[in-house]
Parts: C-alpha cells; structure tokens; sequence
C-alpha cells in the first residue's frame, strides 16, 4: 500500500508540487483549486467563456457568411468548386503529361468496346454506351477531386439499370417485333434509363446541399466488395445467352440468376454454334491478355489493349466470311455519327424511378468515393467527399440530357489508367478525344461486330471483382463479423437481386455494430504499484486495492440498447441484486471481498447517452443511496450525465456545487454529500486525464475514511 500512501499524503502549506511534469515522481499529490488557478489559469473565466451568448456565436456565423460573399470568399467557393483551378497551375508538364496522354489513350482504347458492351447490359443499343464513356468523363475532369479516377460505365450501375428498364419497359411476350417496333421499344428504354440517371444526379446533388457526404462510411469495404463480387457472378450467368446465341428474355427480381440459369439450361440445345465458337475463340484470347497485363504490369510501358484488338478481329472476320447473314450472327449494326440532341427526360417518369434511383446514386457514391479515397492514399493526396458528390451528381444529371444511362467510377479502367501512368485528371481529356472520334468517324468500323463478342469483354472484365473472392481467408482470420457482413451481403445479392443484396448488406452490417456495443464488458480497475496507472483486475493478480472502493470503466455509449445490460453488470459488480449486498471480485480467486461502501463509475467511454441511458444512471444512483453506497461519476463527457440528472432527490438541470467542489475551505476534492451521485464537473471542465479522475475520486473516497490510513486535510 505504500503507493496508495503516497497518492494520499498531502503537501504542507510550503512546499510546492511540480504537477506540469508528473512523470518526475510517481504519484501525484492533491490539486487544490487555488494552486489549479495557479497553474492553467481561472477556471470559473472559462466557464464564462463556454456560457457566452447564443446571439453572440449567431453574429459570429453571420459575419463569416458575410465574408464569403466578398470577392475573396467568391474565388475561394471557386477553387473550391472547381478543383482544376487548383491543381492546373501547378501542373508539372515535363514530368506528368506524357503519362497522362498515354493513360488517357489506353483508357479510351478500353472505353469504346466497355461501352457498347455494357449498353448491353443496360438494355439499350450499343452507340448510348460510348454517350456515357463521353460525357460523364468530361464533366468529371472539371469537377472531380480523385486523381487517378476514371468514370464513365461500370459493369454494376449497368446491371442493376438494366433490370429498372426492364421492368419499366418490358419486352412485348411475342417477341418477334419489326424493326419499326424494335426502334419505338429502344427509344423507349433510353428514356428510361436516362430517367433513373437523371434521378439519382439529383438525389446526389441533394445529399451534396444537405453536406451527406459522411453517408460513404455506413458502406463499409466488406459490403462493397461482396456487392461488387455478387454482381460479377449476376453479369457472367446476364451474358449467357449472348454467348450461345440464345434469344432469350432477360429475367428481373428476385432469384432472377436462378431463373436465368434455367431458361439457358433449357435451351442449350437451341445453341447458335457460329457464335458459341466467337465467344470461345474471344475468351481464349481475352482473358490470357488480362493476366498477362496483370503480371507484367512493371515491365510493359503500356498494358496490351487485348479489347481492341479482339474488336478489330472479329469485325473483320465477320465482314469477310458474312457471318451474319449465313449463320444468323448477332451484330452491333450502324452507330450512328455526331452526338444527340439534348432531350429533357420526361417529368412524368420521374416518380416512377426514385425508387430505382436511390440504390443506384448509394453505389455510384460508395464505390467512386471508396476508390478515390484508396487511391488517394496511395499517392499522398486527399479528396473531398462532398464535392465527390456534386461531381458525381452533376455528371450523371447532365448527360442525362445526352440520353447517357447513370455511370460512375469503374475498377478496371482506374486501376488500368493508374498502371499506365497516369496522374492527374487531364487524363480524362485524353480519353474523351479517343471517344469523340469514334463518335464522329471511327463508328462505321464496328457495324460488323458480333455482339457475343462484346458478352465476353463484359465476362472478362468482371475479373478483378471475382477475384475478390480469394480473401476470404485472410478476412476469416482477421475479423469473423466482417467475414459474416461479406457472406451475408454477398448470398443476399446473388439470391435476391443487387439494389435488395445492397439493403440487406447495410442493415446487417449496422446491426454488427450494435451487436459490438451490446457485448463491451464493465472492467473493474485496480491501481498498479508505484505508478498511476489503472488496469483491469483480471490481467493481474498485484494490483492495489482500496477496501470498500470499487473503481468500474465502461467503455461503450449507454443508450437504450445497452442499458439493460449496463444495468446487469453493475448489479454484478455491487451485488445489488434481489437485494443482497454481496460484491463481486475480478481479482485474484483468495481474493477476500469486502462490502462496497463506494464505488467510481469511469464514464470515459461513454460517449454520448440517450433518455433512456440517464434515466438507468438515474435508477442506479437511487439504488446504491438504498444500499448507503456512495456512486461517484467521473470524466463525463458534454450534457449527457450531469449532476442534475444523476441525483433522484433533484429535479432535472439543477446543479449541486457539492458536487464539484468540497465544502472545505480552500479544497476542491470531491467528497460524497447527501445527494446518492456526484459529476465532476470540475475533473471535466479542467479536461484533465483519465487517469486522474479516477485518481482523484479515489483519493476523496480515502477522505470519507474508506481506508484504513488517515484522510486528508486540508
């Protein structure tokens, strides 16, 4: 006990504590108010400090949105809006452009077969594709803050709008339609699908005014990842028929992978075998190319654009060998030239896609926000989630006028331009110029491109996703309840469909945390010899206790979910349940337990509590007044305990000076009163340690002749 002897001995009115540095001697002796004063200043000026009128802090916030509309505030909304105001002035041309030009290129290459073939995807023709590899990307570029991130279509966001315009616009049941008939159901679909993005750039650009950029992290990486990867398996079994040459409808909702695998099972017999060969003779080549990409990613100055070349290969063979006419091969057709003409989408549509729309802006954020931010930490650069959403927002909500479907960042062609050098967002310009001339000139080469082609860069570029999938394993060892978030996430969206996949992922990974809240244990503390550290009294068997003191930490937030098991442990602790007063031990098992005469509750962890929470500290202080246990609170943090809502004998919002400072004459300790709780008030308006709350409520415990040494007077 000689530490605890130490912690109670009192300096004599002489001598002086050096208190600024602790670590000189191993306990510190009693901090009095005056010699408080002394050091870090009037406490009571601090107060008045944080009491300051409501009116003043509302003159304060007017006067710097007065300043805002200067000129200075303008041009600094601008830089703040516009990013390329930023970075372009200290553009490094010599070493950055030439990466840029052959990122952005490689990345166009990549971008015109991507997006024909996820048009596919989203039901509408080939050409609304390179739209959306068109204008989304531009748009970005002025407004983006991600570097290395390349937009336009992603494998997921088509899916998930091809299944909304299915639903939305639905096949006619004969299915043999002429071509006027075919022309009128596109054109419908389009509009349709530029609905949904007009939709959710405007649900973005909303979360972007109410400052919701912070919604990015309730999607949490194993959640992603797994819908992503659920995705990846609903796009290979989607292209099925396109590989066997099947006409087969697309299904929609839920189970729909499971239906589709039995229609293509069906009808397997019904097989073209003139586009079963192009699909192999495809893969053969597509998917070697990508690992060869992979694997020698250091090596090769630019990775080998295997898309485009397999494009070129199979327009050609095509063309000449007339496989389209003699074996009923599926072609791309004409695309047509120049751009469309900007079209409002109709209103009436609108309340019939918000429900469609919301899932769809939820991913487009998640993903581009998590894979900017991935990426933005690999290169020592940080990015701002809420202009990620104005520029996702506007980007999908303006070339919704271009008749473009919702896009977002994508995987494969981020991961591409960062391999091929690229550094800035004058990457995306490049880009844009390989799109815009296939757009203008380049598109009567690809009328003869069979379409199960395009199924198989839609299967080999699903890749990298299905490849999530390997760690599992280390997820395994690492974290089970990530684990179990990913599974659960992953079954959801291959069972049921990928917007009701996203929601469950969600509300299971939400309840985890509530699950973790729930399950925090209440350590009881015991002191360590010779210093001032507390530990937990199950870690080792040496640690100093006082007799009748019962010191507990309670590191979670207490709120109605944890309230009841709040209420438990303490009852386990103070033995006040069914009225007996028998205490529990956390030390060694010969421990001899003592009645609890006091006991402080460390609230340190308690970061915030509800109604609910108060009125259970509330109930505990009432019990232990009952049982003539002294409960002490200490390191509350803000309004949500304090000592007016602790104490049962005073009304709500009353404040007891007992409890915060001692009646003695020149003393600040905290010593138990009359009420059955005390809040130190002044522990936490000094914003001192832990560790030195509980120090000093053990030490006032000591003065209330808890222990068997003399108290301390002062």
């Amino acid at each position: 006990m000689s530490g605890l002897l130490g912690a109670r001995t009192c300096s004599r009115p002489g001598e002086a504590s050096d208190l600024k540095s602790p670590l000189s001697a191993k306990l510190r002796e009693p901090l009095t108010e005056a010699r408080f004063q002394q050091l870090f200043g009037d406490a009571e000026q601090e107060r008045e400090l944080l009491a300051e009128p409501r009116w003043s802090e509302l003159c304060r916030r007017w006067k710097r949105r007065t300043r805002a509309c200067s000129g200075p505030g303008a041009w600094r909304l601008l830089l703040a809006r516009l990013p390329p105001l930023r970075w372009l002035p200290r553009y490094r041309w010599r070493a950055w452009l030439l990466g840029d030009a052959v990122a952005g290129v490689t990345v166009g290459i990549v971008h015109v077969p991507q997006g024909m073939a996820f048009a596919l995807l989203t039901s509408v023709p080939p050409v609304f594709g390179l739209y959306t590899s068109f204008f989304p990307v531009l748009i970005y570029t002025l407004l983006g803050t991600g570097r290395h991130l390349s937009t336009g279509t992603f494998a997921v966001l088509s899916l998930m709008t091809g299944s909304a315009v299915e639903q939305l616009v639905p096949e006619p049941l004969g299915g043999n339609l002429s071509v006027t008939e075919r022309e009128q159901l596109d054109a419908q679909r389009v509009q349709a699908a530029a609905a949904l993005a007009f939709g959710s750039g405007a649900l973005m650009l909303g979360m972007f005014a109410l400052q919701l950029g912070v919604l990015s992290t309730f999607l949490s990486e194993p959640v992603v990842k797994a819908l992503t990867s659920g995705t990846a398996l609903h796009v290979l079994v989607s292209q099925l028929p396109s590989l066997l040459g099947l006409p087969l409808p697309r299904q929609i909702g839920c189970f729909a992978l499971f239906k589709t695998l039995a229609a293509v099972l069906t009808a397997l017999p019904r097989s073209n075998p003139a586009e079963l060969t192009i699909s192999a003779l495809s893969l053969a080549l597509l998917v070697p190319v990508k690992e060869l990409n992979v694997r020698f990613r250091d090596k090769l100055p630019t990775p080998i654009p295997g898309e485009i070349v397999m494009v070129l290969l199979a327009s050609v063979l095509c063309f000449t060998s007339s496989l389209d006419e003699r074996y009923n091969v599926q072609i791309v057709g004409l695309l047509p030239g120049g751009f469309p003409q900007p079209l409002f989408p109709n209103l009436a549509e609108l309340p019939r896609v918000l429900d469609d729309s919301l899932p769809i802006a939820l991913v487009t954020f998640a993903v581009s926000a998590s894979l900017a931010s991935i990426y933005a930490d690999k290169h020592s650069y940080t990015i701002d989630a809420n202009q990620e959403l104005l520029a996702h927002g506007a980007s999908n909500l303006i070339s919704s006028l271009f008749s473009c479907f919702p896009n977002s960042a994508s995987l494969a062609t981020t991961s591409l331009l960062v391999d091929a050098g690229g550094n800035t967002q004058l990457a995306g310009l490049f880009s844009c110029v390989v799109v815009l001339s296939v757009l203008l000139w380049l598109g009567p080469f690809f009328y003869y491109l069979p379409k199960a082609v395009l199924a198989c860069i839609n299967i080999s570029s699903m890749r990298q996703m299905f490849f999530q999938m390997r760690e599992l394993p280390q997820l395994w060892r690492t974290s089970r309840m990530d684990f179990a978030v990913w599974m659960v996430t992953w079954l959801a969206v291959v069972t049921l469909s990928v917007d009701l996949g996203l929601a469950v992922g969600v509300v299971f990974s939400m309840m985890t945390v509530v699950c973790r809240t729930q399950r925090v244990q209440c350590v009881a503390l015991g002191l360590a010899e010779g210093t001032e550290l507390y530990r937990p009294l199950k870690e080792s068997p040496k640690l100093l206790q006082v007799p009748g003191l019962c010191i507990l930490s309670y590191p979670t937030p207490l709120y109605f979910g944890t309230r009841g098991e709040f209420r438990r442990m303490l009852e386990w602790h103070l033995g006040l349940r069914r009225g007996k007063k028998t205490p529990k031990t956390d030390g060694p098992p010969d421990a001899v337990a003592e009645p609890v005469r006091a006991v402080v509750l460390d609230c340190g962890g308690i970061t915030f509590a509800d109604a609910a929470g108060a009125r259970e500290v509330v109930q505990l202080a009432s019990r232990c007044q009952d049982a003539g246990i002294h409960l002490l609170l200490a390191q509350c943090h803000g309004e949500s305990l304090s000592a007016g809502d602790t104490d049962p004998g005073r009304t709500p919002g009353q404040s007891d000076p007992r409890a915060a400072v001692c009646e003695r004459p020149g003393c600040s300790c905290l010593c138990p009163g009359k009420t059955g709780a005390r809040w130190s008030e002044d522990l936490h308006g000094m914003g001192l340690t832990q560790l030195f709350g509980v120090w000093r409520a053990q030490q006032c415990v000591c003065e209330e002749g808890l222990a068997p040494e003399p108290p301390c007077l002062m």
